[in-house]
């Protein structure tokens, strides 16, 4: 596995285009910072609300007695939320430009609340940080930029937000961006844009501002709108979990027998070579199969349905792959692990391990070492994970799983943990390897 995906020839067909056209993105800052202003002046500029909840706004801004239109009522949608004027819990919002569609996953400020930004950060092509142009780089800003580094999102974009408190300054802006980038130099995020705005007034997020008329890029929307996520996916790796068995049971499909998924690595095309993991029989595609019929090739984060040219067992859990790359086939996990639970992890513990679509049991082994959040540095003699907090952790699971690293490919490089007895969601982990 030496090829490198971020430079791997991507596929050119219209579904490459329209796989392209969403774009995940999740929001995060401190407490106050403006985040869920920020979208909902989003969606407020850019006409993507319903005359109604306009209407419920200005009535419960009104009532509030507050002088501006709240549009983070918008997304603060919590009873509790509303009354602190903060984000509890993920808020995903969903709207479209002529260039895009988006989903935007509005994640909490607290300390309290790390857990909740890891889940909204998950899938995310890119996060907004926020920074209050007063305060400048805090602890928040530099735990969730490293949380985005964690979690390996390629795109970050620092909205220095409140650029009307200090204003407009130009120097301000500038000494932002520089303690900004000065601490960013430890972090593994390829692509940094900084952007100043005022979310409160609608500066520089859906149009240019002619407060800030030293800034000669561009506004955020269209930052989002134009940012290149093409080669976020690896498309070297081919990767198909199998989902489920399609067995139509219909005359006009007696002999049908598809193998249902979503692509989460390379490319597959019909006629391509392939084994089926973890039994190693081979096989080659016979046909692949989109929403709108055949389809010339299949690649992440499509969801497809591929025939096979042979007869060969394949169910849920199992891996359609190409022969000369493989991925890891390991009982021994080694992972980075954020933890949900108020229940502390127990080393020793035993939990079912979901990945990609694999269900099996596993006992938690080692717990190596805690991660502080806020410097990156292992905190090698405290080996206690309570809730939101991230440790390296050794797991062994009761069948192999099918992984790559995360670093490598975040859908097969990625799992959650279960209490089996509650079937509640104790952690999210990113795969680092086999030992």
């Amino acid at each position: 596995m030496s090829a490198d995906y971020t430079t791997a020839p991507v596929p050119h067909t219209d579904q490459h285009y329209l796989a392209m056209d969403l774009l995940r993105f999740t929001t995060a800052g401190s407490v106050d910072d403006g985040k869920s202003t920020l979208i909902g002046r989003l969606l407020y500029d850019s006409k993507a609300i319903f005359e109604d909840q306009l209407e419920a706004i200005e009535r419960a801004t009104e009532q509030r007695g507050e002088e501006n239109l709240n549009l983070a009522l918008l997304t603060d949608g919590l009873r509790a939320e509303r009354e602190q004027g903060i984000t509890i819990d993920v808020a995903y919002r969903y709207f479209a430009t002529p260039r895009r569609k988006f989903i935007i996953a509005d994640t909490p400020g607290h300390i309290q609340y790390t857990r909740n930004m890891v889940t909204g950060a998950s899938t995310a092509n890119l996060a907004i940080i926020l920074i209050d142009a007063r305060k400048g780089v805090i602890e928040q800003t530099r735990r969730h930029s490293i949380i985005a580094s964690l979690l390996r999102i390629p795109h970050l974009v620092v909205c220095v937000n409140k650029m009307d408190l200090v204003d407009w300054s130009e120097t301000r802006f500038n000494e932002i961006v520089a303690q900004f980038t000065e601490f960013a130099s430890r972090l593994d995020v390829p692509d940094i844009k900084f952007i100043p705005i005022s979310a409160l007034h609608g500066d520089n997020v859906v149009d240019k501002s002619a407060n800030l008329p030293w800034y000669q890029g561009g506004a955020l929307l269209y930052t989002l709108e134009t940012v290149y996520i093409g080669s976020d996916h690896n498309h070297v790796d081919a990767r198909f979990p199998v989902q489920t068995v399609i067995r139509p049971n219909h005359d006009d499909f007696h002999d049908f027998r598809g193998f249902a998924g979503r692509v989460a690595g390379g490319v597959f095309k019909p006629g391509d070579e392939i084994v089926a993991l973890p039994s190693g029989l081979t096989s080659r595609i016979k046909a692949i199969h989109g929403p709108g019929g055949e389809l010339a090739e299949a690649f992440s984060p499509m969801s497809v349905v591929m025939t096979l040219a042979d007869e060969i067992d394949l169910s849920r859990g199992d891996m359609i792959t190409k022969a000369n790359n493989p991925p890891h086939v390991s009982q021994d996990i080694e992972a980075r692990l954020c933890w949900f639970s108020e229940k502390k992890l127990q080393p020793g513990g035993k939990y079912l391990i979901r990945h990609t679509t694999r269900e099996a049991r596993c006992v938690v082994k080692t717990v190596r070492y805690k991660i502080d959040v806020n410097t990156l540095h292992k905190a090698e003699g405290d080996l206690d994970i309570g809730m939101n907090d991230i440790g390296r952790v050794q797991l062994r699971t009761a069948v192999p799983l099918l992984c790559d690293s995360y670093e490598r490919n975040r859908a097969t490089g990625s799992f959650i943990l279960v209490d089996e007895f509650t079937n509640a969601t104790v952690g999210a982990g990113m795969i680092l390897g086999s030992p």
